[in-house]
Formats: C-alpha cells, sequence, structure tokens
C-alpha cells in the first residue's frame, strides 16, 4: 500500500476506485468540481465520468446504471442538491441493485455560492445514511464505506464535505480495487419496487422506515463514530472538518467524534454525555446534531456559543470559547493565524479578453433591467458595468425576466444566461416564455464551455469528460425549435454587432433571443498581436476604463486640459481582443508594432 498527498476531492476519487464504483455523474461546481476531472484523469479505464447537463439529469443517469447492476456516484456543490432531490427522493423508496452514494461539498463561509445552505438535512428529510468525513483518508475510506452501507441497506447514501474537507491535502493510504464484473446481466423486472406510482410506493413507505431503525442500530457499533476520552471535565460532540478544529482549540476535552451523522447513535451518545460533566456540540452552520441531541432529553451545549454562520476555524473558536468561558486566558490556545489587513481592495473583474464583455458594456450604458444567471458573468453586477440587478439560481434568469414581463415592467427588460446554465435549466424557462407569450430579451453567452468552474464540457462542446469526440448542439437551430421567431446570433468581440443586435431584439415585440458567440479567452490559442496607447492621442474621457479590462490602467501621464490622468495598457495582460479600440472615441488605441503577444494563451 502507498503513502499519498491528496486533496479531499483527489481522495473520493481514489475511494470510487477503491469501492469499485463503474459509472460516475455530476455537474460541475466549486468545491465538488476535481472529483470527476480526477477520476476522468486518473481512472478513465476503469470508471466511466460525465459531466451530466443538470445535477438531476446526473442522479437519473446513476439511478438508472445501479438499477442495471453497476456501483454509481454523483457529485454536486451544495445548490445541486436542490437540483438532484426529486431524483434522489424516489431512489430512497426504490433502493437499488447495487451501491449509489452521492457526494455534496457544501460551502461553509459562501468561498463560492450564492447561500450556506447545510445539506445534512436532506438526509432527515430522505431518511438515508450521512457520513462526513474529517480528512482525505477519511474521505477515500467514506466512499468505500459508503458503497457498503448502500448495497446491505438497499438504500442511497450522502457523504457530505465541506470546501476545506474537499479541498485540504492530507495522506492517505491507498487500497486496491475489487474485482468488478464486466458484464450486466438483464434488466431487473420488479415493478412493485422500481415503478414508484403511488399503489406500489406506498407499500415501500414502511420498508424505508424500517431501513432507518436497521441503520440506527448500526450506528451505534459503526467504526466511523468512536470516542476519545481525555478530561472528564468537558465533552465535545463533533464532526467533518469541526473535530479537526476542535481537537486543536480544546487538546485535553473529551471527544465523540461522529463519522455518520445519521441516523445518530442514541446509546452511544447517552454513554458518552454520562461520561462527562459539561457536553458541548461544534459543528458549522445550522445545528443539526444539537437539535437530535435535545430530542433525545439530553442537555447539551452548542449554538448559544458557536453560530450557525460562517466556518468555526481554530482561531474563531478560540475567540468563542474565551467569550463564553469554556477556556480562559491562562489556558487559552497559542495558536493563532495573522491576517494583514492593510491590503488594498479588490473588485473581481472579467478576465482580459472575456466575450462578455462587450454585452455588459452596452447593457451598462442603455441602463435597462437585467436578470442575472450564475456564471462568470455575474461579474456584470460590480463596477464598473453595474449592469446585472438579479441573481439567484441556475436557470432562474429568464424565469425572472418573463415574471418582469408579465408584472408589467414599463422598461424593456433582458436576461444573462450562459450556455451551460441554458442547457442545465434554462431551456425549461425559455419554452415557458415561448408558451406564454412573454417578451424580453435572452441573451445566451456562448464562450465555448462551462468556464466559471474549470472549463467543463457541456452539450455545446465537441468534447466530453473524458476526451471523447461529441457532438455540437448549435445554439441558434436548438433555440428556433423551441419556437422563439427572433434569434440572433453576433460576434461577442465586434461591439457594433453586439449593439445592433440588441438594439434588433428589444424592438421585438415578443421573446426574442441574442446568442452573443465569443472564446473564452482562456481557451482561445489564436496567436494575437497586443495593443497599446497612443499617450499623444489619448485624451483621457476614459471609454477605454469603462470596459473593466484588467489590461487597461491609469498612466502617469495627465491630459494638460483636464488633467486627468491618460490610460495604457499593460502589454503582459492584453491578449489582443481588440473592445478597446473599438470603443475609442480618438482611435488613440491601436496594434503594438512588432510586439507579439505572450505565445499561446
Amino acid at each position: 500500500m502507498n503513502k499519498v498527498l491528496l486533496s479531499g476531492n483527489e481522495a473520493i476519487a481514489r475511494g470510487a476506485y477503491e469501492a469499485g464504483v463503474q459509472i460516475a455523474t455530476g455537474y460541475p461546481g466549486t468545491p465538488s468540481s476535481e472529483i470527476l476531472a480526477t477520476i476522468a484523469k486518473k481512472y478513465k479505464d476503469d470508471i466511466y465520468a460525465e459531466w451530466s447537463t443538470n445535477e438531476k439529469v446526473a442522479m437519473d443517469v446513476a439511478a438508472g446504471a445501479a438499477y442495471s447492476g453497476r456501483r454509481t456516484m454523483v457529485t454536486t456543490k451544495q445548490v445541486g442538491m436542490n437540483v438532484l432531490s426529486d431524483a434522489l427522493l424516489y431512489t430512497v423508496y426504490t433502493g437499488t441493485e447495487r451501491g449509489l452514494v452521492i457526494i455534496t461539498a457544501d460551502d461553509p463561509g459562501m468561498f463560492s455560492s450564492q447561500n450556506e445552505q447545510d445539506n445534512r438535512w436532506y438526509t432527515k428529510l430522505a431518511k438515508i445514511p450521512l457520513l462526513e468525513p474529517a480528512d482525505s483518508q477519511e474521505a477515500k475510506d467514506f466512499v468505500v464505506l459508503g458503497i457498503g452501507l448502500s448495497e446491505e441497506f438497499d438504500t442511497p447514501v450522502l457523504i457530505r464535505t465541506t470546501m476545506r474537507v474537499s479541498h485540504s491535502k492530507s495522506i492517505v493510504l491507498e487500497g486496491e480495487r475489487p474485482s468488478v464484473p464486466q458484464k450486466v446481466g438483464p434488466f431487473v423486472r420488479d415493478q412493485q419496487k422500481y415503478v414508484c406510482t403511488a399503489m406500489w410506493a406506498k407499500k415501500r413507505h414502511p420498508v424505508v422506515e424500517q431501513r432507518l431503525v436497521n441503520l440506527a442500530r448500526y450506528a451505534e457499533d459503526a467504526p466511523c463514530n468512536h470516542v476519545e476520552w481525555a478530561e472528564h471535565s468537558l465533552g465535545i460532540i463533533t464532526s467533518g472538518a469541526t473535530y479537526a478544529y476542535a481537537r486543536e482549540v480544546f487538546p485535553q476535552a473529551s471527544f465523540l467524534k461522529l463519522g455518520m451523522t445519521f441516523p445518530l447513535p442514541e446509546e452511544l451518545i447517552r454513554s458518552f454525555a454520562n461520561g462527562v460533566e459539561k457536553l458541548i456540540v461544534i459543528e458549522e452552520l445550522d445545528p443539526f446534531l444539537e437539535e437530535q441531541i435535545r430530542a433525545m432529553g439530553i442537555d447539551v451545549i452548542g449554538k448559544e456559543i458557536f453560530p450557525p454562520y460562517d466556518e468555526l476555524l481554530p482561531d474563531r473558536l478560540t475567540q468563542l470559547a474565551l467569550e463564553s468561558g469554556l477556556i480562559d486566558e491562562a489556558k487559552g490556545m497559542t495558536h493563532s493565524v495573522t491576517v494583514p489587513t492593510d491590503l488594498p481592495a479588490r473588485t473581481p473583474v472579467l478576465c482580459a479578453g472575456c466575450p462578455h464583455r462587450s454585452t455588459y458594456y452596452w447593457l451598462n450604458k442603455m441602463k435597462m433591467p437585467v436578470a442575472g444567471d450564475i456564471g462568470c458573468y455575474n461579474l456584470g453586477c460590480l463596477p464598473p458595468f453595474n449592469a446585472q440587478h438579479t441573481m439567484g439560481c441556475m436557470g432562474a434568469s429568464v424565469g425572472v425576466l418573463h415574471g418582469m414581463s408579465i408584472a408589467g415592467v414599463p422598461e424593456h427588460a433582458v436576461a444573462t444566461i450562459g450556455d451551460s446554465t441554458f442547457f442545465h435549466s434554462g431551456m425549461p424557462a425559455l419554452l415557458n416564455m415561448v408558451h406564454n407569450q412573454s417578451r424580453g430579451v435572452v441573451i445566451i453567452m456562448d464562450n465555448g464551455t462551462t468556464a466559471m468552474t474549470g472549463h467543463q464540457d457541456n452539450p455545446g462542446t465537441d468534447w466530453t469528460l473524458q476526451g471523447k469526440d461529441a457532438p455540437h448542439v448549435e445554439l441558434e437551430p436548438l433555440v428556433c425549435a423551441m419556437g422563439v421567431e427572433k434569434v440572433l446570433t453576433v460576434n461577442a468581440f465586434d461591439i457594433g454587432e453586439v449593439e445592433r443586435g440588441l438594439k434588433e431584439c428589444l424592438a421585438y415585440d415578443g421573446p426574442s433571443v441574442l446568442i452573443t458567440k465569443g472564446l473564452c479567452a482562456q481557451l482561445d490559442r489564436t496567436p494575437k498581436t497586443s495593443y497599446m496607447v497612443n499617450p499623444n492621442k489619448c485624451i483621457a474621457c476614459g471609454a477605454c476604463l469603462k470596459l473593466g479590462c484588467p489590461a487597461i490602467v491609469k498612466a502617469d501621464k495627465v491630459d494638460e486640459k483636464t488633467g486627468e490622468p491618460k490610460a495604457e495598457i499593460d502589454p503582459g495582460l492584453c491578449v489582443g481582443c481588440d473592445i478597446c479600440r473599438q470603443v475609442c472615441p480618438v482611435e488613440a488605441i491601436q496594434i503594438s508594432k512588432g510586439r507579439e503577444s505572450q505565445g499561446e494563451r
């Protein structure tokens, strides 16, 4: 067995390999994206992996594969659980022929998410077991454990990680892959189990309830739940990454470390509680463990001290423990992290050469309401554009635009949505606009990839996660087939073409679609020449600065008439997209003579 250094996500991929998983599906989203990417890179000979069009589709695919006799895994970030929950809840009733685990990567602290939801509640709703790894070794081992539990109890199993577990690295002891069947037999015909119609599903509900009772019995002796005795004055119940933080802050305390956090081992918890003078629960976000333990009639302290938001990193835990009197200054932890406080603020910006820049340039100038969506283009809500006014969940922009229209908003309004997000969940909303005869412009910003989460494939690309050639779905004929009568495709790098297309669509009395097409700058390998500002022509009007391009900065030279700083372009950042040249009113921006861009990008 080898010892290797793996991130939690890499360890989960290894766990899938060691668990004999043969099918892995999901939709990209930080902090979960690297799981399937690692599988496709390192284990593609043994595990089929795909980026499905959305999380529900991924769950349905996994269910079908598990019904067919394959061990399967689904990956998602925390908000993706909302999308796949419909499919998850029917698989709870049907059960599966082979193991099926779902990985949810939650995001306490909201590093890359629009909310801080705690997906542990899904296991109470669904009545399925929940595993929470604390480090990379457990991340790997719990996938193997989860597949085993799934097959033993005929149920999907949820494994919850957090950003710190997903992206932190620790030592992992690798194991071997078991033998798995290369072929599957005929599909199982068991309608009363797998057909979730009311008359048969009703008979499955008692099975689900008894299964939960059996799982609770299993949890009492599960090796992933264990007590670490030390001083008996303070006992701490915790799980996941929070266990590591609490261990650092309370080195003398006794711990009940839970790896399986639903259903809970009631007798083990009672025994631990009886062995300590004071009992506290430390968990990030909601009082998921605390409420269940209180319901057992056990006196416990939790959210009175540790708030239900943000991470509980060691420094924060120490401060909260000091303020509450759990530890005093004399016994306080010496660990501390120095955070610089004098760093300048940095507003997130679209990359140099981003094809979305031209669209937000015009939306800013036209001052119209913009319903936005999730992706790189969400940065359009920030200066200098300030041109996105709503953002909720994947695909919401189109539905919100329809709502604005039927509400009678007097202004012309638009929705912005990316190509991958449109395939994910924008299509049903656009069909709804067509059927209900709405009005508004849906701008599909096609940059040829799923950019914000790491350039994964989608139905609009010509490759798959496993590197195979794939059919490329063209957006314009697809949208036309959906019944949209006004559809235009424009070059996202042509300022004039974007303006004309937007105005033409705005003038249309009905639902219209403008497709702004331009390859993501991070994928474009076309050699281009960088640009420069002629200081003798620049009048310091600031037009180019309104593009929010990180390559364009204020120069030391000032205009003699206004005293305003002129512009200049950093040749190391410029990728030659040409948009700044097009907006300059005095033609002060030109190609750098004799200067080629920094090779292929």
